[in-house]
């Protein structure tokens, strides 16, 4: 039985390999999911997403499920018992973004009347198909992430530089960087 290949980031972590074989590079459309997405990348600057996968369930518990109308809420007990939390990225900055980016959330989401029409946009709509042979050839950051990171920061959102929404385009699918010699690929481009 031969083994699937995948991208080379993946590795031999379980985890790591459904995530990449499952979510990766799927187009997301759901806003609020969307939004949970957002903020794990940006509570995964400096640290390997790996480290987010494995906290993810305890970062959804505390916070919510991702709820922006809770999180708008959050005060500064709120913040204090996230700090505490020893299952998630205890970080005061990325906290407090988070309650600052839901607020903002809440802002796009009544004047733009849906997250996703709004992030989308950068892509016009569409999944971009990249076809790269080895992962050395995927950029950290493209025009189209500049221009996200660019609009969500005048929209109030921290932690959501270009190399950040790079990332995050990768992770929900409006760009396609799975290796063409990548088994999900070939689906994903279907």
């Amino acid at each position: 039985m031969t083994e699937q290949v995948r991208c080379g980031w993946v590795g031999d972590d379980p985890i790591y390999q459904a995530y990449h074989d499952e979510e990766w590079g799927v187009p997301e459309w759901d806003d609020r999911a969307l939004f949970e997405k957002l903020i794990l990348d940006g509570f995964q600057a400096g640290l390997s997403w790996i480290t987010i996968l494995k906290k993810r369930d305890n970062f959804r518990k505390a916070f919510d499920g991702f709820e922006p109308d809770i999180i708008a809420r959050y005060d500064e007990d709120k913040i204090q018992t996230l700090l505490s939390d020893a299952g998630i990225i205890r970080h005061r900055g990325k906290i407090e973004a988070t309650i600052g980016n839901a607020r903002s959330y809440l802002q796009i989401m009544e004047r733009e009347g849906g997250f996703s029409h709004y992030l989308w946009q950068f892509t016009d709509g569409k999944t971009l198909q990249n076809n790269w042979k080895d992962m050395s050839q995927v950029p950290a950051k493209t025009k189209e992430s500049e221009a996200m990171s660019k609009r969500l920061k005048a929209d109030g959102f921290k932690f959501c530089g270009p190399t950040i929404c790079y990332a995050f385009m990768q992770a929900i699918g409006m760009v396609n960087d799975h290796t063409v010699d990548c088994f999900r690929y070939q689906e994903l481009s279907a």
